[in-house]
């Protein structure tokens, strides 16, 4: 459907996804299903709140889902910063 949202979890996205991606993916999905690139002044409190909730609940899926096989720290809560590999 919207071929233009890139995958935001490990491992298709090796570092950890920001909320500037989360939106990012929210704005292009609002886009897609409403058929606006931009809204009409008397549409843009709808459009605006349609792309903070689905920025929301791509935050809430993403620190919820549970990546097997994924490599550990990039399963981890928070980012640390990691020695480079030799």
């Amino acid at each position: 459907m919207c071929r233009s949202i890139k995958t935001l979890r490990p491992p298709a996205l090796p570092e950890e996804a920001t909320e500037e991606d989360f939106h990012a993916a929210a704005l292009q999905y609002v886009r897609k299903v409403s058929g606006f690139r931009a809204p009409a002044a008397h549409n843009r409190e709808v459009f605006d709140r349609a792309v903070d909730e689905i920025t929301d609940a791509t935050a809430r899926l993403l620190a919820g889902l549970e990546v097997r096989g994924a490599h550990p720290a990039v399963t981890r809560p928070a980012r640390e910063p990691q020695p480079d590999a030799v």
